[in-house]
């Protein structure tokens, strides 16, 4: 497969690799046995649920932080609360101030985690998009340095180091031939799709999008040939719930995004509880989201297609699993 042209390159997914080498976790893969959750093929996890602050976020906070130049004021951001921990906590360590916007659905356990790393937490509007143009409004008083939660070259750079490490990791296991990967904003599927899509050698790893379907931001834009607004809802509306895809991540997923499936809430929540129940692993729904087009049937792999999954969240309350 030729190189795509691309804002994000693979050696800026290199780069961000070693920028961020010792402020970010390798997390493990784990490999499931033969007929886990009723599918046959192989399976392969990549638990980012362990990740610092409880995401892969983390990753593009880092990258961004020590790409750019942070300001007395410190940084700002907009968050449906993964992003924000992942800036709040970044900042944080790296010493800076740090003010987040979340908006009114944002999961109380996400908001208590960005004042537990210190930010000043601002929750406000219905959705993503007005906690975001608030965002923006208190950034033109102060000067603070925004970091986007999905359009941004540094955070989809950062982003992107997970399918190097997932690749990397999975080569003593075989490899694999297919990935799931959730999908809100875009961020961590444009990074991913940079780094697969960019290479000129290397096994081509199928791709797919899986979206909530009552957040099917990719779907639409697929769909109408560029990004568009999207009415959002549902379960992982938290976490997956932006209105549009991100421009820079846009050209990236036509390239190499094989196939974008919408899986209902039922599903979602099918998927964080087999996680639970079979595995002692709490998964928010947006983390959950990826996996549950395997075990649902939506996505049906091919005899001996080897699948990896990406677990990319797990701020979730514990109770709600019990």
């Amino acid at each position: 497969m030729p190189a795509i042209a691309s804002p994000v390159r693979v050696h800026e997914i290199e780069a961000a690799a070693a920028r961020i080498a010792g402020h970010v976790r390798e997390t493990p893969l784990l490999a499931l046995e033969s007929g886990a959750f009723g599918v046959e093929s192989p399976i392969v996890l990549k638990l980012e649920s362990l990740q610092h602050s409880g995401s892969f976020k983390a990753r593009g906070a880092f990258n961004s932080l020590l790409s750019l130049e942070v300001p007395e004021a410190g940084v700002i951001a907009a968050s449906g609360g993964n992003h924000g921990a992942a800036v709040a906590y970044a900042a944080g360590r790296l010493g800076h101030r740090a003010e987040i916007f979340v908006p009114e659905i944002s999961a109380p356990v996400k908001v208590q985690r960005l004042r537990d790393y210190g930010a000043i937490v601002h929750q406000t509007g219905a959705n993503y998009g007005l906690a975001l143009a608030a965002s923006r409004l208190r950034q033109a008083e102060t000067g603070a340095l925004t970091i986007h939660a999905y359009d941004q070259a540094e955070v989809l750079a950062g982003q992107g180091t997970v399918a190097r490490e997932f690749e990397r990791q999975a080569m003593p296991l075989g490899g694999i031939d297919t990935l799931l990967v959730a999908v809100g904003g875009g961020g961590l599927i444009g990074g991913i799709a940079a780094w697969c899509g960019g290479r000129m050698n290397g096994p081509r790893i199928r791709l797919i999008a899986v979206e909530p379907e009552r957040c099917p931001t990719l779907h639409a834009a697929f769909a109408a040939g560029e990004p568009v607004d999207v009415a959002i809802g549902g379960l992982a509306a938290d976490s997956l719930g932006a209105s549009r895809v991100g421009n820079l991540m846009f050209p990236i997923a036509q390239r190499a995004v094989d196939e974008v499936l919408l899986v209902p809430d039922a599903a979602i929540r099918a998927a964080q509880m087999a996680l639970w129940n079979n595995l002692r692993l709490a998964a928010e729904p947006g983390g959950a989201t990826a996996l549950s087009a395997l075990i649902s049937g939506i996505y049906r792999p091919a005899k001996g297609e080897r699948v990896g999954v990406l677990l990319c969240g797990g701020n979730v309350d514990p109770s709600t699993l019990i």
